[in-house]
Formats: structure tokens, sequence, C-alpha cells
């Protein structure tokens, strides 16, 4: 076997996940490796669903606009409860939100994340599959068999398991994966449909028992294409896949496509279609097809030493809202960004810690509601559950996942009552940026693109010191960082020209006062210091900020560069 080093993180798994954090590595310009057990990329539509928060995360990453060409939007979804239609549920966010719901083919966002991927230097190493791993205190053994059967012993320095429910980095680990299955069968269809439902809109058309529960479901996401919809529907006893055994897999885990069981035809689509469609309509063009099966599990911790898992590896739940594959690409941005800085030796004590302490709470409850979704008859059942939100706006916003925040978390400073958005709270985007040499304004989101950790002062104070004192904010970032983070200054639209020249920072002019509105200044000559991280989460926020404060939250995230000080 022979014995390889180079890389300083191996990712298990090339699926959205794997992907995302390898691309987020490699932009980072950390030294990696990819590996996946599958010869090629699946031609499936399993994960359709792309929500607006996973749009900002690649918006960061620089590969939105390809996503958004190949996308299609998601405008909402019509309702109907035994032939009879109950409503239309529709995805309407805030103006301010820069990005909408999109439904995209599982396949097309794994080609799109691995164009840019190869662009970045780095391949899919296929067919190649992770035997065993150690750890010690100072790295991790991998052994790996390539497709070709020859076997290689590789040391990296950390080790990230983004490989399914079925996950050999987790089984390794010895993490428990506690939970529950769904008794029911799904069949999954790729097809095209001659109905006239509004383009962008998806349907759930459901029958109900004489007990008022869900006894058929046929569920419509539209995909790009003429007409064409990712349909899922419940396995009928006489249908192929229906006597499968429960819970096959070998794991004991029943979830996801299986590929065992006899694949449904058309034919058995379209004997669901007569059932349950809300119109007459013919499908045909069929592309694919699967028996699908959904478990609800998750780990009681997402890592030990340097070994990580996200995505499926650490939490499974039903489809409901589509949130699995979009809590996965946030998993793997949060350790990322995390694992850049421990792999550069520039990481505080605790701060890959603070993975499991942000991403865990979310992967709880994104499970707890999706298995309660699921049962109740889809994400617009919430306004008749008590651990729902009562208003559209915050269903929108949490269904969107823009709501997800760490507060509390210790890689942000603590929270309070004061106004939002605060420490460990999703950075807003807002528009009406001006530059002192562009004639357009920008928004915020393109300041912060291809940038990591961002300073953001804002004001024309900044206690007695004025510009000075800015710029000694700057310093300190900059001293306390070892130069790695990024600083910017706004300032009001009125703002005297002094203060609007640039110097050794960037200076945007908040012409539209959409800034101050979104980050609740509080307007006049007031000076404030956000501390966006890269995952576009807020760091501090620091009212009338000083130097020391300034570098005693930065010790929270950086270590103290060689030769200076711990603050």
């Amino acid at each position: 076997m022979a014995r390889s080093g180079g890389a300083e993180v191996l990712v298990v798994g090339a699926g959205p996940v794997g992907l995302t954090a390898a691309l987020e590595l490699r932009r980072q310009g950390v030294a990696c490796r990819i590996v996946d057990r599958l010869p090629e990329r699946l031609p499936y539509a399993k994960a359709v669903g792309v929500q607006p928060r996973t749009l900002e995360v690649w918006d960061r990453m620089g590969i939105v606009r390809a996503v958004l060409e190949a996308a299609v939007p998601m405008r909402g979804q019509y309702v109907y409860v035994d032939g009879a239609e109950r409503g239309r549920f529709d995805l309407v966010l805030p103006p301010e939100v820069p990005y909408g719901f999109a439904a995209l083919p599982q396949y097309e966002t794994e080609r799109l994340l691995e164009e840019a991927l190869v662009r970045h230097g780095t391949r899919i190493e296929r067919g190649t599959v992770l035997d065993a791993f150690e750890q010690d205190p100072d790295g991790v053994t991998a052994r790996l068999t390539d497709a070709a059967g020859v076997g290689e012993e590789l040391r990296v320095g950390y080790l990230v398991g983004c490989d399914g429910a079925h996950s050999t980095v987790r089984k390794g680990l010895g993490l428990p994966f506690e939970g529950g299955a769904f008794p029911e069968a799904y069949m999954l269809g790729d097809v095209e449909v001659d109905w006239d439902l509004p383009e962008g809109y998806g349907l759930r058309s459901m029958l109900l028992d004489d007990a008022g529960a869900v006894a058929d479901v046929l569920v419509c996401i539209p995909l790009p294409g003429r007409r064409r919809y990712r349909m899922s529907m419940r396995v009928p006893d006489a249908a192929p896949g229906a006597s499968a055994p429960r819970g096959s897999a070998a794991d004991g885990i029943a979830h996801g496509l299986d590929g065992g069981g006899t694949a449904p035809g058309l034919a058995d689509i379209q004997a669901v279609l007569d059932r349950l469609s809300p119109r007459r309509t013919t499908a045909s063009a069929l592309r694919w097809s699967s028996v699908f099966r959904i478990s609800h599990r998750i780990v009681d911790r997402y890592g030990e030493g340097r070994v990580f898992v996200a995505g499926d590896a650490a939490h499974i739940h039903p489809p409901t809202g589509a949130q699995g594959m979009n809590t996965g690409v946030q998993d793997a941005y949060d350790l990322a960004w995390r694992l850049a800085l421990a792999v550069e030796g520039s990481a505080a004590p605790g701060l890959l810690a603070g993975y499991d302490a942000e991403r865990r709470p979310v992967g709880e409850e994104v499970v707890g509601r999706t298995v309660r979704h699921a049962t109740a008859g889809g994400v617009q059942a919430a306004a008749d559950d008590p651990d729902d939100p009562d208003d559209s706006r915050t269903l929108m916003l949490r269904e969107a996942q823009l709501l997800v925040g760490y507060r509390g978390s210790p890689s942000v400073d603590p929270s309070d009552d004061g106004p939002r958005p605060g420490p460990g709270d999703r950075a807003p985007d807002c528009g009406g940026l001006l530059g002192p040499i562009a004639a357009y304004p920008v928004r915020l989101f393109d300041v912060l693109r291809d940038r990591r950790t961002v300073l953001l002062l804002y004001g024309t104070g900044y206690g007695s010191g004025g510009v000075a004192g800015r710029d000694e904010l700057a310093a300190t970032a900059w001293r306390a960082t070892g130069g790695r983070v990024d600083v910017c200054a706004l300032v009001p639209p009125d703002a005297p020209k002094a203060v609007r020249d640039t110097g050794p920072i960037p200076v945007y002019r908040d012409a539209a006062g959409e800034f101050a509105v979104r980050y609740a200044t509080g307007g006049g000559d007031r000076s404030i210091a956000f501390v966006v991280r890269p995952d576009g989460h807020l760091g501090a926020r620091l009212t009338a900020p000083d130097p020391a404060r300034l570098a005693a939250h930065l010790a929270r995230v950086f270590a103290a560069p060689d030769g200076a000080a711990a603050a």
C-alpha cells in the first residue's frame, strides 16, 4: 500500500455537501482531496429545492450566477385535498431578500459545484473508497482503495465525512445515529405532463382517511424543462417496490433511493396521477424513477477530534420543505472556514468545537420540524402546529433558512436585547452603496463576495478620533489576525468629503440609507462596527467601538499571530 501526503483535508463524498466543503476549502487556499465511491455522477433529480439562504452562501463563494441560470423559480404550491383545491401556498419573501426559492436537479447542482472545484485545481477521485481511518493528536491516517483496486495510505490534518446516510466516517467515529423510520415506501419519478398548472408552482394532492389522516399523497416539484416535474408518491400495495423489506440496508438505516427494488414504470406513475391529479393529465418522457425510503435520525455530536460529519452523514429526515441538502450545504460552509483557519494555525482554541455548537441545534430543529410537517400534510399545515410560527412572513423566512442564527455560540460575542441584527444573526443584504469611482450602486453582498472575515465600520464619529479612529480600528483588526480580516467603511449619505475619501480602506456611501435601516444603526454621527464571518453571520456588533473590544472579539476566532501578544 502506497503512503502519500500533501493534502491537509480529506473530504469523503462528492454530493452537494462534500463539493461545497471542498470548494470552500480550495477557495481559501487549503490543499484538499475529495473522493467518492461512485464511478460517475448519478443522473437523478433527488434533492431539487434550493433555498434562498443556500443561494446567499453560493453568492459568497462566487458561483451563484451559474446556479441561477440553470435553475427555475419556485413560486409556490397548490394544495388539493380529496380532489378539492384547499388553497395556493405562495413563496413570498420580503423585498430586501436578494434571492427567491429555486428548483434545480441534484445532478446539475453537483455539476456546477464540480466545475468550480476543477477551476481551483481539484478533481473528484471517483470510484475511490474510504476503507478505514485512525486519528491521533497530530492528524488522521486514512486508508483508501481506488477504482483500480490500488490501496493508498493518506496522512491528512482533518477528515470530513459527507458520505451520506450510511456514512463510513460516522461509523468509524462510533457516533450514535438515533431516530426512527417511516413505514411507507415512496416512488420517485422525473416526468413531463400536459396539464396547465402555472409555471413555477408545485402541487401537493392528498386523500384523507375516515380519521382525517393522510392516506395517499402526490407531490410534484417543477424542474427545468417543458412542464417537467420531480414527482413523489406513496407506493401502493401492488406497485413495484411495495414488497421490498423495510429497513433492508446493511446498517439497518432505510433512507434514500432503494437500489435493490424494482423501479416504477410510467404506468405506475400514471396510475397515481389518475387517482390524485386535480385535472386529467398524461405523463410522458420518464427520465428516471426509483423507490425511496425515509428515516429521521441525528448524531449526538458532529465530530470528534480531527474528524467531522456533515449533511446526511449527520442528520436525515423527511424531504418536506426541501430542507435536507440546504442544511447540509450550510453545515459544510460553517465547517470549511473554521478548518481553513485551523490548517493555517490561525484558529483560536475551541473554534472547531464551535461547529457542533452551532450546527447540531439546527439539525435537531430541522429533523423535528420536517417530521411534524410530513405527518401533518406538508409545510402549509404549520398554521395548525403550536410549534410553528403564527405569521406567514416568519414561516417563509424560516423555510428559506434565513432565520438560522447562532446566538450563544462560543464563536460569537454574547447576545443582548439590543438592536438586531446582533451577534450570531444572519448579516442581511442591502442596496444603494456607492463607491468613489463606479457610477452605479452596488449591494452589500457584492462588497462581501469572495472575502473571508470582514470588518464593516459604519458612521463618521469613532469617538473623538474621526477618520483616525476608524483607521486605528482597522489596524487593530489586521494586527490581531495577522492580516486575515478585510476592512470596509460605510458612511451616511451626507457624510463630509473628508470622511468619504478613501485611505487605507475602501469607503462606500450608504446613499439610499438602506444599510442604516437593515442594520439598525440609529443614524446620526454614531459609529458601529460589525464583524461579518465568512459564512455571512455576524460575529460581533460593537456600538461605539474601541480597539480593545474589537481585539477581544477577534480573539474568540483567531489565534494571536506569531510575535503578537494575545488580547
